[in-house]
């Protein structure tokens, strides 16, 4: 990680080696807090701006509202703050990511009494897997974990808790040689990868797992159903399985650290010719296009510094 300046933590910036809790934190023991990933990227005209922050923060606002959090700021705060904080470390692109946790003070699992704490970092952060793999595809493996039932936590919510489960299926995935998992559902449906939505493409047409399955709603991914769609794509949000994703034509992932990331096998399976193909890089292209400013109809979904 290369480290900025500075860290804005509970309303005030302060030295990134100072941004520092107790070890008593109660979110560092028992992991309930919410946080958001969200990209800046420098734009053409020396701009830079923050790809779709306003749907980003609701999340980040209806996670917390999900696991019964009040962030004790106005919404209005936390999105200035996210270009604020870009500003202040003269950064022109970079990750961004605001984190909602509970602060020290009793301990145990009934502990309603402390503070609800808010910290919102940025630093550079290149391309979430590799460069390589955004131009030539990456090797997935189905994981041996499952990805959480729908009554077993809130998988609506961004929740640093959910998170546990996608650290044991990645260091899994790349302890056998691979770059990425991807989880079924408890029924064996395929669910989303580690931290990004699962895209198959068939005969020209794109599927997608559907919002009410066990998976984080995707920002990217909601982005690429639209981009799909104005692009007379043929795009459907259903369940399906993990044969049917060997047998797939393209597979891609989407999410704010990968954005767009093709897969080219599967489990030791070729996917369609072993490359990215032709949807895939369509899509590619599009959004890359979009978050640097260059497509002025999706111009909505940028917020300038």
């Amino acid at each position: 990680m290369i480290k900025t300046k500075k860290i804005w933590m509970d309303g005030k910036f302060v030295d990134w080696d100072k941004a520092q809790v107790h070890v008593l934190t109660h979110t560092l023991h028992y992991s309930m807090g919410v946080f958001e990933g969200i990209r800046c990227y420098e734009c053409e005209g020396g701009k830079s701006a923050i790809f779709r922050l306003e749907e980003h923060i609701n999340r980040l606002y209806n996670s917390a509202h999900i696991l019964g959090m009040t962030i004790p700021f106005d919404k209005k705060v936390i999105l200035e703050t996210c270009k604020e904080v870009m500003r202040v470390n003269n950064l022109a692109h970079g990750y961004i990511r605001p984190l909602v946790f509970i602060g020290d003070g009793e301990m145990g699992l009934f502990a309603v009494d402390n503070p609800i704490r808010v910290s919102i970092a940025a630093w550079p952060w290149g391309t979430y897997l590799g460069e390589e793999g955004l131009a030539k595809g990456i090797r997935a493996k189905i994981s041996s974990f499952s990805r959480h039932h729908v009554n077993t936590t809130m998988n609506k919510a961004k929740a640093c808790a959910t998170y546990l489960n996608s650290i044991l299926a990645k260091r899994e995935a790349l302890a056998a040689g691979y770059n990425e998992a991807i989880f079924l559902d408890t029924e064996g449906y395929v669910a989303e990868a580690t931290g990004e939505n699962v895209f198959i493409v068939h005969d020209g047409k794109a599927k997608t797992t559907p919002s009410g399955a066990s998976i984080l709603n995707g920002i990217t991914a909601a982005s690429v159903a639209t981009i799909l769609r104005d692009q007379k794509i043929d795009i459907t949000e259903e369940k399906f399985t993990r044969d049917e994703l060997y047998l797939a034509d393209e597979v891609f992932l989407t999410g704010t650290a990968a954005e767009i990331t093709p897969i080219r096998e599967v489990d030791d399976r070729t996917i369609g010719k072993g490359r990215p193909g032709p949807i895939t890089q369509q899509i590619q292209k599009i959004f890359f296009d979009i978050v640097k400013g260059k497509t002025a109809k999706y111009k909505n979904w940028l917020s300038y510094l």
